[in-house]
């Protein structure tokens, strides 16, 4: 896993690129790594309508990161399960350590 493949840091905002996976039976943020679409997977229990999923995938990545939820915001892909989510003023090194923390936990 390469950090580099999901986190994009421009103009001191944070952004991570992200798999969606509505229905799931529970929500879990990461719930893993892609590599093949080098993104972090993101489960909700939501289903992709009504803007639902995307309500639950700031929720989940809001508490993850310990930042109230209008701090997160979906710059891309609104209406597709690949989404780049965008965090300001977090600290590159302590996502990462705190991502793959979580992930070794998986």
């Amino acid at each position: 896993m390469n950090c580099n493949d999901f986190i994009i840091i421009s103009k001191n905002v944070l952004q991570i690129k992200i798999h969606v996976i509505p229905g799931s039976s529970q929500s879990s943020f990461p719930s893993g790594y892609n590599s093949w679409r080098k993104s972090l997977d993101v489960k909700v229990k939501s289903k992709a309508e009504d803007n639902k999923a995307n309500i639950e995938v700031i929720e989940i990545i809001a508490k993850y990161f310990n930042v109230p939820s209008k701090k997160v915001r979906i710059t891309r892909g609104q209406k597709s399960n690949e989404k780049i989510v965008a965090i300001p003023n977090l600290d590159f090194l302590i996502v990462y350590k705190k991502i793959e923390e979580s992930l070794n936990e998986l």
